[in-house]
């Protein structure tokens, strides 16, 4: 068992479901119970399964969770693009910076998975 609160990679995940949210309020209102519902859901499913890896009891178990988080966050990595590609916001440069953040956080839990 390990204590989330001590994971740099659940409280970077944590801040890059804040960020999500934030960019969320700049994407039109008739894209509000599709796209960004689906993108919210992704963005919050990266740190809660970090969390509900790190509660369990074994490390293969941890390790089955990361790998989920993982593909919320490849999940969250296609759908800032196709914000991006739909121009649904006005500026590139916060997508680019979410899209660096998830690539960080990928990078991170493919690290940690192979130390556990």
């Amino acid at each position: 068992m390990h204590k989330i609160e001590d994971l740099i990679i659940w409280k970077k995940s944590i801040q890059l479901t804040k960020q999500v949210y934030l960019l969320c309020s700049e994407i039109s209102s008739e894209e509000k119970f599709g796209f960004i519902s689906q993108i919210r859901r992704s963005s919050v499913s990266i740190p809660s399964n970090i969390a509900e890896g790190a509660g369990r009891n074994s490390n293969n178990e941890f390790k089955h969770f990361l790998g989920i988080a993982n593909g919320s966050c490849y999940e969250l990595q296609t759908q800032l693009i196709l914000i991006r590609e739909l121009n649904l916001v006005s500026s590139d440069s916060k997508i680019d910076e979410l899209l660096n953040n998830c690539v960080e956080i990928q990078k991170m839990i493919y690290s940690f998975k192979s130390k556990i």
